[in-house]
């Protein structure tokens, strides 16, 4: 059986951070040839490592420590006004589980998510293989969770089955319809689905409080949050 006790890890070395302007980064990755499988990656995720492509990783700066790993116990979880509304706007939207592989019009919809929010700054112009290489992997368990409103599709959350979590990858939505909070949607609807699966955690990947575009993270409380080595409580 795989273990993270056996598992090397490598260093990159210092690029820029793509969260904090004028930081230098440097990511830690479990050994691309070690053969990996979701209760490794579970393990794993317990310490704050995060999953990319067929990738394991988590940021490990010098000086720095602003990436911080949060999870939301899902059973002790409860929405507050905000979500509430968030969910009654978006009741109209029907929800299926796709398996995670590339689907033309899913791609698309990924296309124009980039191309509004992310402009410029290197992924807004991805192809096919790029976004296979970022959302799937061989060895995870891995869910396309589509909503669509009538017959179009407006986003899709690429989520992780982990032994006791879901794991959230990615989201991206149509921004046509950004007055709905999808985001904040999703994660709300990954909740439900894992507390009605039984598991413990739903992971949100790393909250940077000086980044404005990961503040809602924080919104979902209580959560904890992996922080000098172990996960503390946030109310």
């Amino acid at each position: 059986m795989n273990s993270p006790n056996r598992v090397r890890f490598f260093t990159t070395p210092g690029h820029p951070c793509t969260y904090i302007t004028g930081r230098e980064a440097t990511t830690v990755f479990a050994d691309p040839a070690y053969p990996k499988s979701p209760a490794l990656y579970t393990a794993l995720s317990r310490l704050g490592f995060r999953r990319s492509g067929t990738h394991i990783y988590r940021p490990e700066c010098t000086n720095c420590n602003a990436c911080i790993p949060v999870r939301v116990p899902v059973t002790r979880f409860r929405p507050r006004r905000i979500h509430r509304r968030v969910r009654a706007t978006n009741r109209d939207l029907a929800f299926r589980v796709r398996p995670a592989q590339f689907e033309p019009r899913h791609f698309a919809l990924y296309q124009r998510y980039l191309s509004a929010r992310h402009r410029g700054g290197g992924m807004d112009d991805p192809s096919p293989g790029q976004y296979r290489d970022f959302l799937t992997s061989t060895w995870c368990d891995t869910l396309f969770f589509e909503y669509s409103l009538g017959a179009a599709v407006v986003a899709v959350s690429v989520i992780d089955r982990l032994t006791d979590a879901l794991s959230c990858v990615y989201t991206f939505f149509d921004p046509a319809f950004e007055q709905r909070s999808l985001g904040t949607y999703a994660i709300l609807h990954a909740v439900d689905v894992a507390r009605g699966h039984g598991l413990e955690w739903l992971y949100l990947g790393y909250w940077i409080e000086d980044s404005p575009k990961m503040r809602y993270k924080a919104e979902f409380r209580p959560q904890e949050r992996f922080v000098d080595g172990r996960w503390a409580s946030a109310e």
